[in-house]
């Protein structure tokens, strides 16, 4: 079991528990596995594949979640559906962890916990050898243990409902992140696109302070337009932060190149 454990790494949560910044790339755009390879190289600590904002397949989130296993890039996909049944299938495809959209109370935490966890911290369905693990054959007392030790349930807080409810949420056993998609939070608080607003200072402050009290973190989501919010709110105690989308990427490199080759001089 030794062996198996030192093959299933889970980046993001070794460096949350040395209280380490982690950053992550959402894919939206890109259906191939080299950006498993692309994300190491750039230096990201995970991936989380946005299944609800794409038209991304299950089988094509399958194969981008196992390369990123032997690289150390902690694959996570945002699910479109609740669903345990849909979150059992992601699951089973190789992602070490979900970003579940839309969680609005602790019940709404508790079930993601249930539905990613086999027993005894949650009933997830048992599919048998994964890939995880490299589809290696092991007694389910250890499997359980070892993919349940390796998986992350990371919950969005996303409305004015969720952050009334976010102590709650935070207290749920087997939430590790608290993820702020502060666009939609924006638009719950009659706030639309006002991303510096003192509100959204208050909604950070307050679920860091959840997060803190139950051993959670604090994530930020929707902000890479705004480094000087990601800095404030990393000082002030996040640890997870959704860096930009493989869409903003490819479109800020290029407009860049393009913008450099239009100022130079063509008179000569």
């Amino acid at each position: 079991m030794t062996m198996t454990v030192e093959l299933l790494r889970n980046t993001v949560k070794e460096k949350l528990a040395r209280n380490e910044l982690v950053t992550s790339m959402i894919v939206r755009l890109v259906r191939s596995v080299e950006v498993a390879s692309i994300a190491r190289t750039a230096g990201f600590d995970s991936i989380y594949i946005d299944l609800e904002h794409s038209s991304i397949s299950l089988d094509t989130a399958g194969q981008i979640c196992m390369s990123c296993l032997p690289l150390g890039v902690t694959p996570l996909v945002r699910v479109p559906s609740t669903d345990p049944r849909c979150i059992a299938r992601v699951m089973d495809s190789g992602a070490l962890g979900i970003v579940a959209p839309h969680i609005e109370s602790a019940r709404d935490a508790a079930a993601i916990v249930r539905a990613v966890k086999f027993p005894p911290a949650g009933d997830r369905p048992y599919a048998g050898a994964s890939p995880q693990l490299h589809f290696r054959t092991l007694s389910t007392t250890e499997t359980y243990k070892i993919l349940n030790d390796a998986a992350m349930v990371i919950t969005m807080i996303e409305s004015a409902d969720a952050v009334k409810q976010v102590d709650e949420i935070a207290a749920v056993p087997g939430v590790d992140i608290l993820l702020i998609g502060t666009n939609d939070l924006c638009n719950s608080l009659g706030i639309a696109g006002q991303l510096d607003h003192q509100s959204v200072r208050d909604v950070y402050s307050r679920t860091f302070e959840a997060c803190t009290k139950h051993g959670k973190h604090l994530g930020i989501a929707g902000l890479s337009s705004r480094p000087a919010l990601v800095e404030e709110f990393v000082k002030l105690g996040a640890r997870y932060v959704s860096v930009g989308s493989d869409v903003a990427f490819l479109l800020g490199g290029a407009a860049s190149k393009v913008t450099q080759l239009k100022a130079l001089k063509t008179d000569v």
